[in-house]
């Protein structure tokens, strides 16, 4: 169908199935709308200083906020005086002629380096030792100290076998950090083909300080995403991207080991965050379609839909794909609290964490140049 390979696949051993994903008319009839589209009203910041920021951290003196760069840095906001500075590296293959492709981060000119430079996605600090936690798409799990420099790998392996998508993190007070590992198949510049195929081999792990060792908590995930411990730590949360759907696994109590559904989501999930009052912001990219569902219970339709000779951005469009960003606030209870929109794609059009500090939301983007802020409450 395509021996010059010109569509999504390029001759790729392409292997869908059918998804475990909520009806659509279920969830989009039941899911409140923001009429307002009040997210546009955001002010958007750091524009085309910051490359692919995805995750927002602050440390424990409130300075930053700091981020992950698609050219593979990790910087911080030092004020207006100083600006961005690199706070840390998470390789040593690192160098401006190599890596600093500027605002051409975030495309595809990235691709062919971005393995050797790094991705710096999730962020957490320890708030006792002060040191930064690292979930790097290629380096696995890492830390680097208060003062910044070269990050130290800490978990790259699991059972013998690399971690090929390290994507988010949190800390235990124990001092365990759970981490997400997106697939087993492909890394994060092959991404797409994980939520084309509906591949379900992501898994949600666990590092172990005192022992050194990486255990697997969860296996079979579609798409591990975000990750987050509830404030009493009885539980965490995590995000299955391809499933559209916010997740729990219980800690402690008499459901300890158990996983639960919190809520279908109207669209894609990224990274999950908790505020000061024990809620969850989700970050979501907007939305579902009709016949992406046709897509998804049909994997015969995919593989014969992504092999057309088009390129993937004709075919979203002719699936009713247009992509905004969606913000959720959720109770523990799973509880809509909260949803803000931004229909118009004028503050962010995708979006990968929410992160309520100093009176405002701190929005990032793995795909643009920017940071948005939206005073809140």
């Amino acid at each position: 169908m395509d021996p010059f390979h010109m569509g999504p696949l390029g001759g790729h051993d392409f292997r869908p199935i059918k998804n475990d994903i909520a009806p659509y008319k279920q969830v989009m009839e039941n899911w409140p709308r923001d009429n307002q589209s009040r997210l546009g009203l955001g002010k958007v910041e750091f524009m085309d200083e910051v490359f692919g920021p995805e995750s927002l951290e602050f440390d424990v003196l409130g300075r930053g906020p700091y981020t992950g760069l698609a050219d593979g840095r990790i910087v911080r906001w030092m004020g207006n005086d100083v600006g961005w500075e690199t706070f840390a590296l998470v390789t040593t293959n690192w160098s401006e002629k190599l890596c600093g492709k500027g605002v051409d981060s975030t495309t595809s000119k990235q691709w062919k380096v971005e393995k050797r430079c790094g991705r710096p996605l999730g962020l957490r600090f320890d708030k006792d030792s002060g040191d930064l936690y690292i979930a790097d798409a290629y380096y696995g799990l890492m830390v680097v100290g208060p003062e910044g420099g070269l990050a130290t790998p800490l978990a790259t392996h699991v059972e013998g076998k690399p971690i090929l998508f390290a994507n988010d993190l949190d800390i235990h007070k124990n001092g365990s950090i759970f981490f997400t590992d997106t697939s087993k198949r492909y890394n994060r510049v092959n991404h797409f083909f994980i939520l084309l195929e509906g591949e379900g081999t992501g898994r949600l792990l666990r590092y172990d300080p005192s022992t050194k060792t990486t255990h697997i908590v969860l296996d079979g995930l579609a798409f591990p995403n975000g990750v987050q411990l509830s404030r009493e730590q009885t539980f965490l949360l995590f995000t299955e991207t391809t499933n559209c759907r916010l997740m729990k696994y219980w800690l402690e109590g008499p459901k300890t080991g158990a996983v639960e559904l919190v809520a279908n989501l109207p669209g894609f999930p990224d990274n999950v965050r908790l505020n000061d009052k024990g809620q969850f912001w989700v970050a979501i990219d907007c939305c579902r379609t009709r016949s992406q569902e046709v897509l998804t219970h049909n994997p015969w339709i995919r593989s014969i839909y992504f092999r057309l000779p088009i390129k993937m951005s004709l075919l979203a469009r002719l699936m009713g794909m247009r992509m905004y960003t969606v913000i959720s606030l959720f109770s523990e209870e799973g509880e809509i609290l909260e949803v803000l929109e931004d229909q118009k794609g004028v503050a962010m059009k995708l979006v990968s964490e929410v992160k309520e500090a100093k009176g405002k939301l701190w929005i990032g983007t793995v795909a643009h140049n920017h940071i948005a802020t939206l005073p809140y409450p």
